[in-house]
């Protein structure tokens, strides 16, 4: 018998105690791998566009720009009301030329990072089409082999089964792409005359 005090030694166990089938290990270390090599793929420019637009992303980033407009805004109305001269009177024309090129730079940056993610979602949703259709296959597969155990056994009684029969077949991938397409103009058809 053994020891409740002891810990079983579970190869499918990690460190957290968290089981891990190996299938699961392996998929994840798949992705992992597809992740790697699309940040790999990233040259210096575009990580320098990426680290800036994350930081721009941020809340420290806001309340940095937040304070830095209150700041000019600020520093220039006490220029004036001392009787100094503002290097930026109202209506603050530099101040708005520097928020308008740094606008249109950061939605450059933004746009760019948002381009490079979506490689890197179109080769996810391609990996989940694959999976799909070769999940279906192999359900496919599955059964039509439990519908030739059912014909061999000759404790069950030998029927036909029409639902089974379309099922053990595998659907035409290009025949669903015609179906989607169809409905996608169909769609997009009866949008329009909605509008």
């Amino acid at each position: 018998m053994a020891n409740p005090d002891e810990t079983p030694q579970d190869p499918a166990v990690d460190p957290r105690g968290d089981v891990l089938p190996p299938h699961i290990e392996q998929t994840v270390g798949a992705i992992n791998r597809l992740h790697d090599r699309h940040n790999q793929a990233a040259g210096p420019l575009q990580r320098v566009v990426e680290a800036v637009t994350a930081a721009a992303g941020t809340a420290l980033f806001a309340g940095v720009l937040v304070m830095a407009l209150l700041a000019w805004i600020a520093s220039n109305l006490i220029m004036g009301a001392v009787g100094g001269r503002p290097f930026d009177p109202a209506p603050f024309n530099v101040l708005q030329a520097i928020a308008q090129c740094l606008a249109l730079f950061l939605t450059v940056f933004i746009l760019a990072t948002q381009r490079r993610e979506n490689v890197l979602i179109e080769l996810r949703l391609q990996l989940m089409l694959e999976l799909a259709l070769l999940s279906e296959q192999r359900s496919a597969k599955v059964i039509a082999l439990l519908e030739e155990l059912r014909v061999d056994l000759p404790s069950v009684p030998n029927r036909t089964d029409p639902e089974a029969d379309a099922l053990a077949s595998p659907a035409n991938p290009d025949a669903m792409l015609d179906a989607l397409l169809v409905t996608a103009i169909d769609n997009g058809a009866s949008d329009s005359e909605q509008k």
